[in-house]
């Protein structure tokens, strides 16, 4: 069983969260499809009033359960993003939304999209309604709180997740995922970010359903405390889940670290660059592209011209590309980055624990202040270089 290894949390969050754990074994829920399929097998009869009444009593009691909305950074096929809305449907306990990229924009940060149509697909997700958005992860936490997507402007939790690698350190400025949770947090929305420390030579598909159980208890006591009006407030929770999660050691309350990962160049040859080029002005080669990796950008037009959705236009306003200018000299690279390296060592700091086997959570918050001794040597320097007949307030 889980545990609470720090309680520098709420006490009311953590002792919702202790229940959750001890109650979560005695809960069953019938397998999903075993009361469809009695009612298939038995004869048709007509509802009698009562019948009506009750099955009306439980539409109001499922459109009464707090919403979630889930979003990713890995795109909407991502077995994170699956696994995560399988595990909350099969809860039962809330009615979850989707709304994530239509293809992969790992390391996106907090980019938005501007003077660029964004489509909204309908995308099938059992047991939930979902979209997929040509935009970033912040677009479309943006949009699915704007009340243009879904019949609901605020759900009770927004979730970003889970993410196929750590986001520790300094990754937390790169991360969509992260990014995610924060554009929630600025429009008042409780929100968690939720990561896999996912290793080539480890880790599988498999793990992500893992990791979804593992976490399943702090979301569950998270939603209880929103409605009670306990959860923390001007933070968003940065929850990162070890490379083994059914062996994790407990929850830890952690800070941000300084881990980092090298980044480097290597140069693409023009011949590399111009067939990527001309395959995405092809639609024909668009289209087997996309059949072949999800991941590819001409994905989503792919499953839109493929199959039958409903389409939503976000945004008409387009703005053409800038000319090519001749002679010009054009290189073109690829960025590659490195594993996580070891920044600052600590037991408080989010990557350490998280190495040593624990289920960090960093409440992160959105300013972006300094400590108090770099804003004190800070003053000391602009005093040393600001004319003295200046007036100064430091």
């Amino acid at each position: 069983m889980t545990s609470v290894k720090n309680r520098f949390l709420p006490p009311s969050f953590v002792s919702n969260l202790q229940d959750v754990l001890k109650n979560r074994k005695m809960e069953e829920t019938p397998a999903a499809g075993e009361e469809s399929a009695v009612a298939a097998e038995a004869p048709e009869v007509e509802a009698t009033a009562e019948e009506k009444i009750c099955e009306e009593d439980v539409k109001k009691e499922e459109d009464s359960r707090p919403i979630v909305l889930v979003t990713n950074e890995d795109g909407i096929e991502a077995p994170g993003l699956r696994c995560l809305v399988e595990a909350l449907v099969g809860g039962g306990r809330l009615n979850v939304h989707v709304c994530a990229p239509e293809s992969d924009k790992s390391g996106s940060g907090h980019c938005v999209t501007l003077r660029q149509t964004l489509v909204a697909s309908s995308v099938d997700i059992k047991g939930s309604t979902a979209y997929e958005v040509s935009g970033t992860p912040v677009d479309c936490v943006s949009l699915g709180l704007s009340g243009a997507l879904f019949p609901w402007k605020k759900p009770a939790l927004v979730i970003s997740g889970i993410n196929r690698g750590p986001s520790c350190g300094y990754h937390i400025i790169y991360s969509g995922t992260v990014a995610a949770a924060r554009e929630a947090l600025i429009s008042g929305v409780p929100s968690i970010a939720v990561s896999l420390n996912w290793k080539k030579a480890e880790s599988s598909d498999s793990d992500f359903k893992e990791a979804a159980e593992v976490c399943l208890p702090l979301i569950y006591a998270a939603v209880q405390d929103i409605e009670k009006d306990q959860f923390p407030k001007g933070c968003l929770l940065n929850v990162d889940i070890p490379t083994c999660p059914s062996a994790n050691k407990g929850f830890k309350l952690t800070r941000q670290s300084t881990t980092r990962s090298n980044s480097t160049w290597q140069p693409v040859t023009l011949h590399r660059h111009m067939a990527g080029q001309y395959m995405s002005k092809e639609q024909s080669l668009g289209i087997q592209l996309a059949q072949l990796s999800r991941a590819a950008s001409a994905a989503g037009a792919a499953r839109r011209l493929n199959s039958l959705r409903k389409n939503i236009e976000v945004e008409s306003v387009g703005e053409s590309g800038k000319p090519d200018t001749p002679n010009a000299v054009k290189k073109y690279f690829r960025a590659e980055f490195s594993e996580p390296e070891n920044g600052e060592m600590g037991d408080d700091l989010d990557y350490t624990a998280l190495q040593e086997g624990f289920i960090t959570i960093t409440p992160l918050g959105l300013t972006c202040d300094a400590e108090v001794d770099v804003r004190t040597s800070t003053a000391c320097w602009i005093k040393t270089v600001i004319d003295k007949d200046v007036p100064t307030s430091l």
